[in-house]
């Protein structure tokens, strides 16, 4: 639902009407392949200040963190996110994730809009991958497979299907109810998808794979990965986290989002570390990839591995897009 409302400043008074847009809003106005070129201008053009994020662990005994992402386009939008992290609520049923967004008037400060934070981080996290995959992966993608069946995995073959004619999605998690009922919702949405059973298999038969899970321990090992693989890790973002191996990221080539992506998550933080892998090793950046400073994949037999963390930039672009989307509805810009 779309809501209306006003908020009392005690310095300035009363805030004009300010759009509240739920996960359901977001979802309609967010078009993949819109997002995914917008993303693609933006990380070209470098014209989004992103400060460095603030992140914090709330509380040691259940793992929670507090993330604060703010970016702004001079003269334009300007947004904030705010995430918190508890990965134990899925034990008690409860999402792990709740994000909220607040997007603003960058020339004025005046607050526009407050977006649902979750859907707007799962599309734009799918879309940047989408935008890697563009450049990183095969041109033929017979199988890719969702390690993970969360809301992050369910929007990524949607934007895959802006870069690549995919045939068929498999889908592994921990739990097979969650991957059936993942693979029954792709189905419904007109996807072909399957339920993987093996993981080891499913690593070595796919074209692509993406990771996207709050794991601690490896889930892909570079000894199953085969010849011309691209593998995309999105879940993990901190030095705790680990989706891929060793060896796979120390012997593949590696892209990652944005720099934050050498000092979060622990697929990256843990070599560098031991010394098997060093920043100069990582061969670009998604900015690289969108200006066409790095052509991407060298050729049919490369395996390259994708790592991303996430930026603000990311979060302010596909913000924009749902704002826009509504403005040209009629329903943006009021009071």
């Amino acid at each position: 639902m779309v809501h209306a409302g006003r908020s009392w400043c005690r310095v300035c008074g009363w805030v004009s009407l300010m759009q509240m847009l739920d996960a359901a809003v977001v979802r309609a106005l967010l078009s993949p392949r819109e997002l995914v070129e917008a993303l693609r201008v933006a990380f070209a053009a470098q014209d989004v200040t992103v400060p460095e994020r603030s992140h914090h662990r709330l509380d040691d005994e259940r793992d929670a963190t507090l993330l604060l992402m703010p970016a702004w386009r001079t003269g334009r939008l300007l947004g904030v996110k705010i995430v918190t992290h508890h990965p134990r609520n899925g034990e008690h049923g409860r999402p792990a994730i709740h994000g909220t967004y607040v997007l603003g008037d960058a020339a004025t400060g005046k607050p526009l809009a407050v977006l649902d934070g979750t859907e707007l981080t799962r599309w734009r996290t799918a879309a940047a991958s989408a935008l890697a995959a563009d450049h990183l992966a095969p041109e033929v993608v017979r199988e890719h497979l969702l390690v993970g069946a969360g809301n992050v995995a369910a929007a990524v073959p949607h934007c895959y299907a802006t870069v690549r004619d995919v045939h068929l999605t498999r889908v592994w998690a921990r739990s097979p109810a969650r991957a059936a009922a993942l693979v029954d919702r792709l189905r419904a949405e007109g996807l072909e998808a399957e339920v993987e059973t093996d993981l080891r298999a499913g690593v070595g038969r796919a074209d692509v794979i993406t990771c996207a899970t709050s794991a601690t321990e490896p889930l892909v090992h570079g000894a199953d990965v085969g010849p011309g693989t691209h593998v995309d890790l999105v879940g993990a973002f901190t030095p705790q986290m680990v989706e891929a191996d060793e060896q796979l990221v120390t012997s593949a080539s590696l892209f990652v989002d944005v720099g934050a992506a050498l000092h979060e998550p622990g697929d990256l933080v843990g070599p560098l570390g031991r010394g098997t892998l060093r920043p100069e090793d990582v061969l670009g950046d998604l900015a690289d990839l969108a200006a066409g400073r790095h052509t991407g994949r060298a050729g049919p037999e490369e395996v390259t591995v994708f790592k991303s963390v996430g930026t603000a930039l990311e979060d302010l672009v596909a913000a924009t897009v749902v704002w826009e989307a509504r403005t040209r509805a009629g329903d943006g810009g009021r009071g």
